[in-house]
This record gives C-alpha cells, sequence and structure tokens, in this order.
C-alpha cells in the first residue's frame, strides 16, 4: 500500500543536474518541441508501444521474454528513458546506451510460432517499424491533442530529424521517410506484412492498460486515477486508424473518439503550461526519464551549448555504426539459439541496467 508519505515524496521536484550539452537536437529543434509537449511521452508513447506488437517478428521478441507481462512497469521506464535520451540526452551518453541497445537487442532471436520465421531484434526493417512507429505516434498525438498540425517546413524538418535519429539504430537513415506522404506509403507497404494474431492482441490490449505501467496509487485516488486512465486509453485508440484497430480486435466507435478530443486537449493544455506539473507527471509514470527530460522541461541549460550528429558523435567517442556492431556476441547468440537450442545469455541486459535502469 501506498501512504500518503509516499505521494508527498512523489510530489517533490528531484534536483537535477545540466546535460553535457544539447546532444543531437537541441531547443531549436521541430523535434524537442513535439516530443516535450505533454502528449508526447504520454498517448504518442503509448500508442507507439501499441502499434508496435502488428509486427508478427516484434512481438515474438516480447512474448518470449515475457517482460511486459512480469514487469510492465520496468520495462516501461526503460524503454521510455532511451527514447528520451536519443531525444534529450548529452551526445557521448546516447552514443553509448545505442551501443549497448545491440547488444541488448542481441538476444532477442528467435522463431515466430505463428509464421514460423526467424526474428531478429536488430534486423534493419524491424528496427526502422520501431523508430517510425515511436516518431509517427507522437507527432499524431501532438497535432490530435496538442497545439496541433506542423507547418510544411516545420514538418519537413521534423522527419529530418527523424532520419538524423536513426543513426543510432541499425536501420539506415535513407529508408526513412521524410513527409507526411511517404510515411503513409510506408505503412502502407507495411500493411500487407502487420498481423494481428492472438499474441499480438494479447500484448496490445496489455499494454493499452496505462494502470499496468504505473506505480500503486493511494487508495483514496483510485477511482480518480481510474477515470484518467481510461481516458488515457481511448485517447489512445482515438490516434489510432482503424484498419489497424479492427486487425488488432480493438473498438473502433467514432463517437467515444470524439468525446476524448476536447477533454484530453484541454487537460494536455493545462500541463503544458506548467513545467514542474510535466516533471511531476513524468516521474510518476517513468521516473528513470526525469533526470534525461527534466532538465529540458524546466529549462536547465546544458554545460555546452554544442551539438552534433549520431555519427559525428560515434566517430569522436570511439562507436561503431549500430548496423556495423558487435557481429561476434550476435553470432555467438545465433549459435547459441539456432544451433545448440539454448537461450541467449544476457550480457546486454546486465550491461544495460546502469544507463536505463535496473531490472528488479
Amino acid at each position: 500500500m501506498v501512504s500518503l508519505k509516499d505521494l508527498r515524496e512523489w510530489l517533490s521536484v528531484p534536483v537535477l543536474e545540466p546535460a553535457a550539452d544539447y546532444g543531437f537536437f537541441g531547443p531549436d529543434s521541430v523535434a524537442w518541441r513535439v516530443w516535450s509537449y505533454p502528449t508526447g511521452l504520454t498517448i504518442g508513447f503509448q500508442r507507439a508501444v501499441v502499434i508496435e506488437e502488428l509486427d508478427p517478428a516484434l512481438v515474438a521478441s516480447v512474448d518470449t521474454t515475457h517482460a511486459i507481462y512480469d514487469r510492465p512497469r520496468t520495462r516501461y521506464d526503460r524503454t521510455l528513458r532511451y527514447f528520451a535520451m536519443v531525444m534529450f540526452a548529452d551526445t557521448r551518453s546516447t552514443a553509448h546506451v545505442a551501443d549497448v541497445l545491440v547488444k541488448i537487442h542481441s538476444k532477442g532471436i528467435g522463431v515466430d510460432p505463428v509464421t514460423g520465421q526467424r526474428y531478429d531484434a536488430n534486423d534493419p526493417q524491424s528496427q526502422l517499424w520501431i523508430h517510425l512507429t515511436a516518431w509517427h505516434s507522437i507527432l499524431v498525438a501532438y497535432e490530435m491533442y496538442g497545439p496541433g498540425r506542423l507547418s510544411a517546413a516545420d514538418e519537413s524538418q521534423y522527419w529530418a530529424e527523424c532520419a538524423r535519429a536513426a543513426q543510432l539504430q541499425t536501420c539506415d537513415p535513407d529508408d526513412v521517410p521524410r513527409s507526411r506522404e511517404e510515411v503513409r506509403l510506408y505503412f502502407e507497404r507495411m500493411r500487407p506484412q502487420l498481423l494481428g494474431s492472438e499474441i499480438a492482441r494479447k500484448a496490445m490490449r496489455h499494454l493499452l492498460q496505462a494502470e499496468v505501467m504505473m506505480p500503486e496509487i493511494p487508495a483514496l485516488l483510485k477511482p480518480l486515477f481510474t477515470l484518467v486512465y481510461a481516458f488515457l486509453r481511448r485517447g489512445t485508440l482515438a490516434t489510432m486508424p482503424r484498419w489497424m484497430r479492427e486487425m488488432a480486435g480493438l473498438p473502433t466507435g467514432r463517437l467515444f473518439d470524439l468525446l476524448v478530443r476536447a477533454p484530453l486537449s484541454a487537460a494536455f493544455t493545462l500541463v503544458s503550461l506548467n513545467a514542474r506539473l510535466q516533471v511531476l507527471l513524468l516521474r510518476l509514470i517513468s521516473p528513470m526519464t526525469v533526470p534525461v527530460a527534466g532538465p529540458v522541461l524546466l529549462g536547465i541549460a546544458p554545460v555546452s551549448t554544442e551539438t552534433m550528429t549520431p555519427r559525428e558523435a560515434q566517430e569522436r567517442y570511439g562507436y561503431d555504426i549500430p548496423a556495423q556492431a558487435h557481429h561476434e556476441l550476435r553470432a555467438k547468440q545465433r549459435a547459441r539459439v539456432f544451433g545448440r537450442g539454448e537461450r541467449p545469455d544476457d550480457q546486454g541486459i546486465i550491461e544495460s541496467q546502469p544507463v536505463l535502469g535496473y531490472i528488479s
């Protein structure tokens, strides 16, 4: 049971240290504007992790580890911290965590029980799917419940920044769409490959329950939070195209889509006016993300105002391009899984804990 003392602790803003530099984007970027709005790390991010499960390879990996069911809050916290680091953290830390991510994904291999095909979390096309669903989802939430549609110039800059961030993944940045129309065509090309299998539907229903990612709430506040969770779930559903919802067996009613829009837009607008409140809510949702995004939300200037591209950072700090990184480890993992029928080892997970959070 969470006490009121614990609640008071949540309501205190922690002391935050300035970042070493502005990372890969900085305050003049459209990406910072979109991702730092309250819709970004709430409905936008939830939409991304839900939609991702339609990829048979990805959901097979997720279902094998069972982490979203056994430790959903930890998994959500670590994943959100990673994406926030790509957007807001300093260049050295982010180049390092992207390198470690390749090691984490080296254990995400196996055979999809639904399609019978092998999957690999480091596969460039799988990484492109994850990358684009995140960037697209956060933009969709911003435009639906936030300030509205980006201008043509801002949208062009946003997708250029999306391609820059892709340099931290194993996918080819040249494959990243550069416009809204190119994004639409990407999802149309992906549509025949997506599958609303039973394991996908189970994962999506689970991830739409915001409460599984949240800490235990004091009994006095549970009715309020139950209402908040219901609005967030329906708000996330409303951002998803009907064909995706039909594929996943999720509700498609237009009336509820319309009913949640005004209240959520008003709520996000109010939250956006108070940076302290944004940090407090982020602390509730993802404590590990606060040291990363908190300084940006509170306007704490970094030690250096320098920005650079991921490729420049990888060269400066001595990291391989992700697509070329850790081939020996990946080969060893394949030998364990496909050659000897063993479980992959946890080297990447172990190395990730100091930077992404410890797994309890």
